[in-house]
């Protein structure tokens, strides 16, 4: 009688593929944050600190919020060298070894030295 129970719950695991994807978009939304606020003198150091790394040839590491749904989005972390400052659209274009990276100056939320 116990094999038949068994047998039961190892088919009742059986998953499909759709249902999966809305489980796994589901966890993904739980994890999305809102992007925070920030004061103009916080805004005022990030800016003096990515003007700073790029005229001395300093890296820095950047944590920035990216938009995915609504109101709310991710935060990424990436660390390279400040390669340019674009004033005109608000850009910061962040070199690394590997990967060249545009990151909104909007978005920014903590610049580390």
């Amino acid at each position: 009688m116990a094999s038949k129970v068994e047998n039961v719950f190892a088919a009742s695991r059986w998953v499909l593929s759709e249902q999966r994807e809305l489980y796994l978009q589901m966890k993904e939304d739980e994890k999305l944050v809102r992007m925070p606020e920030l004061e103009q003198d916080e805004l005022e150091s990030f800016h003096y600190q990515l003007r700073d790394a790029g005229r001395e040839n300093y890296a820095v590491t950047i944590t920035w919020w990216k938009h995915k749904k609504d109101s709310l989005g991710t935060t990424c972390v990436m660390w390279g060298k400040v390669e340019w400052i674009d004033m005109n659209t608000r850009r910061v274009k962040l070199l690394t070894d590997e990967d060249v990276q545009w990151i909104p100056m909007d978005t920014i939320t903590e610049v580390k030295g």
